[in-house]
């Protein structure tokens, strides 16, 4: 507590006259006790560590530096606030016991209607290409039939497997009630055949070119059964890049998902499936998927299933 004792000072003095000098002595000693005890009184500035003055008690101020004494009865951070979790590193992190999201996904599995095996040839989603040869290699079906639709071949190549017939005549039915004729240019190929098929392109352009144009024996989606080459009714341009242009290969391309199929070797995919344009080659898959597929805008069955690109011959 602060008070001013200068009236208790002089109350002590002694009684009796003073001299100039003692009067003038006990004025200077009254003065730097009035001094004192103003200096004593008076608050003193707080100083922050760095010894920059910091704002007097009561005294407001616009610096947002807080004080040692603020600082002091601060909270650190981690007290009022939830502690940051440190990233696990991934030598030590637990294996995620959760669903892959759709995105990891092949589109096919959100695909309406039943699931199917990729790699048994029963299947109508079995994938024969450049990676994924058939298991066994000569695969025969067990149930070939010819389909009751225009032929342009005969012998084993008029024949396809049951379903694949079955859906045949659907569609070139749909075909003829359309004004378009579409014929069977050929089926199903034996491993024999095939061998043999393959042979001849070897012979006369090379096995780099053949690779292109031929599936080795054992690699044919023909000796499946799901697969068939489609002729127009003309005959004109069967085999060549002009079919396309044929009313056979307008309508199939337009239409033929509705029964199941697809166009198995689209235009400028050829880095994916292996070989170059065939507007010709039509593949039974099911009309569920076959519908998913065009309504995904996805053009080759190894983007539809989730495979990697088979451009060439592992």
């Amino acid at each position: 507590m602060c008070y001013d004792d200068a009236d208790r000072t002089a109350g002590r003095q002694e009684a009796g006259p003073e001299s100039p000098s003692r009067r003038a002595f006990s004025r200077l000693l009254l003065a730097g006790t009035g001094l004192a005890a103003l200096s004593a009184c008076t608050p003193a500035q707080s100083f922050t560590p760095s010894g920059t003055p910091g704002p007097t008690p009561g005294t407001a101020t616009g610096s947002s530096t807080p004080t040692a004494a603020a600082a002091a009865s601060t909270p650190p951070a981690s007290s009022s606030s939830a502690p940051v979790p440190e990233a696990t590193p991934a030598a030590t992190q637990a294996p995620s016991t959760a669903s892959p999201s759709a995105a990891a996904r092949p589109p096919s599995a959100a695909a309406p209607g039943p699931q199917h095996s990729l790699s048994d040839p029963t299947s109508p989603w079995v994938i024969v290409n450049k990676h994924r040869p058939l298991s066994p290699a000569t695969f025969v079906p067990p149930d070939l039939a010819r389909p009751a639709v225009r032929l342009a071949t005969s012998g084993e190549a008029a024949l396809v497997n049951s379903t694949t017939a079955a859906a045949a005549e659907r569609m070139f039915a749909a075909a003829a009630a359309d004004g378009v004729i579409i014929t069977l240019a050929s089926g199903y190929r034996s491993f024999a055949t095939q061998r043999a098929t393959y042979g001849s392109y070897v012979n006369s352009r090379g096995q780099a070119e053949a690779d292109t144009a031929s599936a080795r024996p054992g690699y044919s989606e023909h000796q499946t059964g799901w697969a068939f080459d489609i002729g127009d009714g003309s005959g004109a341009d069967a085999f060549t890049p002009q079919f396309k242009d044929r009313p056979a290969a307008i309508w199939a391309k337009a239409n033929a998902h509705r029964f199941g199929f697809v166009v198995r070797y689209p235009w400028m995919l050829h880095e994916i499936t292996g070989y170059f344009y065939e507007p010709w080659h039509l593949r039974f898959i099911g009309k569920e998927a076959a519908a998913d597929m065009r309504a995904r805008g996805i053009g080759t069955l190894e983007q539809y299933f989730g495979l990697e690109a088979a451009p060439a011959y592992l």
